[in-house]
């Protein structure tokens, strides 16, 4: 004669054994579903896990006919869940840039600031025609040391050294205004 202990351990084992096997037949089908709706492959990770803690958690899963359909409804449920999460977060941010002032920086910082710029452009000024020009192309086009290279036929070596340069005796100019 079985004990009741005996007859949940045996329910329990035979729940896991469905969920195992629903698991390798549909985790991907169900991370594709919840991919779509999430559009975050992590958060659809994240989702599926919870989805099957859930379904190992169950009350009576014996009760559960379809484990199937019920392992999707609960996922897409904990989905939507994380779906309106998201958009309170949104609006809390949102609210937050919106009651914060837009405060313009002190006329002293931005004197500071005119000074420097103008600083920069006599010492742009002063370097040599390739040294500025592969500056510019890499620091303020945003061009790879490559294409730089590439579009000055130099090296990439030439191009490193021509920024490096640069960077240096603009560095150098910047202390000077800040010191005097």
């Amino acid at each position: 004669m079985s004990t009741p202990s005996d007859q949940s351990g045996t329910r329990s084992a035979t729940h896991v054994a469905r969920l195992e096997e629903l698991c390798r037949t549909h985790h991907r089908a169900l991370l594709a579903f919840l991919q779509c709706r999430l559009q975050s492959l992590s958060d659809a990770q994240e989702v599926a896990q919870e989805a099957y803690v859930r379904m190992l958690t169950l009350e009576r899963p014996e009760s559960v006919d379809d484990l199937r359909a019920y392992l999707f409804r609960t996922a897409s449920n904990l989905a939507m869940d994380r779906l309106r999460q998201r958009g309170i977060h949104a609006r809390a941010v949102d609210e937050v840039m919106i009651r914060e002032p837009q405060t313009a920086p002190p006329p002293e910082r931005r004197a500071m600031a005119v000074e420097r710029l103008h600083g920069l452009r006599q010492a742009l000024g002063e370097l040599p025609p390739k040294t500025r020009e592969a500056f510019m192309a890499h620091m303020i086009e945003g061009l790879d040391f490559r294409a730089v290279a590439n579009a000055m036929r130099l090296s990439e070596r030439m191009v490193r050294y021509h920024v490096t340069r640069a960077l240096a005796h603009c560095r150098a100019r910047v202390d000077q205004l800040e010191e005097g």
